[in-house]
């Protein structure tokens, strides 16, 4: 009889081609079903809450399998960790009832993004936050994202190649705060577009950068045309805190954000 099991994923992305399970690829998805199949001695197919592109990380990516190998919440977490490189890790493993589904049942998606705002590049932050060696005004950038706050149309802010049926999303908060150099952008809504807070994030840059006023976010997300929104920035900065779901459900929250710029 198949049980089923949830687990929080936390992972740097740089050295992956993004979550999804893909031919002749190195993903996040593809190594941690590897572990868990050897763990628990069959073919193991998870679901998540949502996927990643290259180079993004997570701190608490959820997902969830079904397995009949009886093994205890320990046996997973442990013996997954010892098969997976370091740049991956189960945070937890529990049963949870054949109701959970980690995509369909999560009410809410954190994001942050990191970026280095400093004349000279870091050897310890390439590769964890996107590097911007010009003076960037992150009050202006706050400002001008509160037009983005609420219920909207997103299409100005989403991939050309994106496959959702519909742009419009909700966003709970936008937040722009400063950590010395460092600058974080805290995005929480219900679901995202594909490089959806990506080219929020290239958007606010042009306005940090005093190229364009605070209203021309507004104005964008009005537009509904990707062609007039900035460059989408770099994945190295993005990182998926995490997805929220119903308290019944009993999944662990998110870790807190380490980082600085956490508002």
């Amino acid at each position: 009889m198949n049980q089923r099991w949830a687990a929080g994923v936390e992972y740097l992305g740089s050295g992956y081609s993004g979550w999804q399970r893909l031919p002749d690829q190195t993903t996040v998805q593809g190594t941690v079903e590897a572990a868990l199949s050897t763990v628990a001695d069959h073919p193991v197919q998870i679901v998540t809450a949502g996927r990643t592109d290259a180079g993004v990380h997570a701190l608490q990516q959820v997902i969830h399998f079904d397995s009949s190998a009886a093994r205890r919440p320990y046996a997973w977490l442990l013996g997954t960790n010892s098969l997976l490189p370091p740049d991956v890790s189960l945070r937890w493993a529990m049963p949870v009832s054949d109701r959970f589904h980690a995509r369909f049942e999560a009410s809410a998606r954190e994001y942050r993004y990191l970026i280095l705002n400093q004349r000279a590049r870091s050897a310890l932050w390439g590769g964890r936050a996107t590097w911007e060696m010009r003076p960037l005004d992150e009050v202006a950038m706050h400002r001008a994202a509160q037009a983005l706050v609420g219920r909207h149309d997103f299409s100005s802010f989403r991939d050309t190649r994106c496959q959702a049926p519909n742009p419009v999303r909700e966003l709970a908060h936008v937040n722009v705060v400063r950590d010395g150099v460092m600058i974080g952008i805290h995005v929480l809504g219900n679901a995202f577009l594909h490089h959806m807070v990506r080219n929020i994030v290239g958007s606010l840059v042009e306005v940090g950068l005093g190229r364009r006023p605070e209203t021309w976010i507004a104005d964008v997300l009005a537009a509904r045309d990707r062609r007039l929104a900035g460059m989408t920035a770099a994945a190295d900065g993005l990182y998926f805190v995490g997805p929220r779901y119903p308290l019944a459900f009993e999944i662990p929250a998110p870790p807190p954000w380490p980082y600085p710029a956490g508002s």
